[in-house]
C-alpha cells in the first residue's frame, strides 16, 4: 500500500468558545455563551500567539524534516491557525470538509451539566452505547468521523505518496487519527481519551518506518510552544461529553 513518509496533525489554537466552554462548565451553567456557528469561532488572542509560535518551530526545522504539502480544516479557528503557522513557509495548503470538527447535533452549545439537565434519556443512552458509537440527535458518532478521516487517509496516501503531510484539525480527529494509523482498539482508543486532553497547537505526528509503515513518533506535543514562550492551554471541545 503506498504510504507517506511523515503525517503531523496539529489541534487548533485556542479558540473563544474553548474559553466560554470552560468558564461555562467551572459555573455550573447549561449553555456556553457562544457568539458564532461551530464553523466561524475564532482564535483568542492566546490562540493567535499559540499558532505564531508554532510557525516558528516549523521555520526552526531541517528542510529534509519540513512538510511538503498542508491540509486543513475549513473551520475558522483551524484555518486562522495554518494561516499564521504556514506564513513565510512556501508550504502550498489546501482545505477538506473531511477535517472538520466533530458534528454534536442537539447538544451543540451545551455543557455536560446542561446535557444531564435538558436531555438526560440522551445522557443515559450515551453511557449505555459508549463513547465511541453513539451519535447525538442531528450529530455525528466518533466512528462517523473515523469514515470520514479513513477515506481522507486514502487519498493522501493516493496523492502525496512518499511526501510528508501537515494536517490542521481538532482534538477528537487527533484521536481517531492514532485509532486509523495505528490499528488501535476502540478500547484502547477510548484509554487515550480518559489519559489525554489534546493541547491547543499540539502536535502529534508519525513518520514512515524502514518497510513503509507509519510509526508513532509524537502526541499531543507542546514543547514547541514553551521553547517559543508561548502558552500551552487544554482546553477540551467536547464539553457535553465529559470521559
Amino acid at each position: 500500500m503506498a504510504e507517506l513518509a511523515a503525517l503531523w496533525i496539529v489541534r487548533h489554537g485556542e479558540s473563544t468558545a474553548n474559553v466560554a466552554a470552560t468558564a461555562a462548565e467551572r459555573a455550573g451553567a447549561d449553555l456556553i455563551d457562544l457568539t458564532h456557528r461551530d464553523a466561524d469561532v475564532p482564535l483568542s488572542a492566546t490562540g493567535e500567539e499559540q499558532a505564531r509560535a508554532t510557525a516558528r518551530w516549523l521555520a526552526g526545522l531541517p528542510a529534509p524534516r519540513r512538510p511538503d504539502v498542508a491540509v486543513v480544516s475549513p473551520y475558522l479557528r483551524a484555518v486562522r491557525t495554518a494561516e499564521l503557522a504556514l506564513a513565510g513557509t512556501g508550504v502550498p495548503a489546501s482545505r477538506d470538509e473531511r477535517l472538520r470538527d466533530r458534528e454534536l447535533g442537539i447538544l451543540d452549545g451545551l455543557t455536560g451539566h446542561g446535557v444531564a439537565r435538558r436531555f438526560p434519556d440522551e445522557a443515559a443512552r450515551r453511557q449505555r452505547l459508549g463513547k465511541f458509537y453513539y451519535r447525538p440527535p442531528g450529530g455525528e458518532s466518533w466512528t462517523d468521523v473515523a469514515l470520514r478521516l479513513r477515506a481522507l487517509l486514502g487519498d493522501l496516501r493516493r496523492d502525496h505518496e512518499g511526501r510528508r503531510v501537515l494536517l490542521f484539525g481538532h482534538d477528537a480527529l487527533v484521536f481517531l487519527l492514532r485509532y486509523l494509523v495505528e490499528g488501535l482498539t476502540e478500547a484502547e482508543l477510548m484509554g487515550l481519551t480518559r489519559e489525554h486532553v489534546i493541547a491547543n497547537c499540539s502536535v502529534t505526528g508519525w513518520s514512515a518506518d524502514a518497510d513503509g509503515r507509519l510509526v508513532l513518533d509524537t502526541f499531543n506535543d507542546v514543547r514547541h510552544l514553551r521553547q517559543q514562550g508561548a502558552r500551552p492551554t487544554e482546553e477540551d471541545e467536547i464539553h457535553a461529553e465529559p470521559v
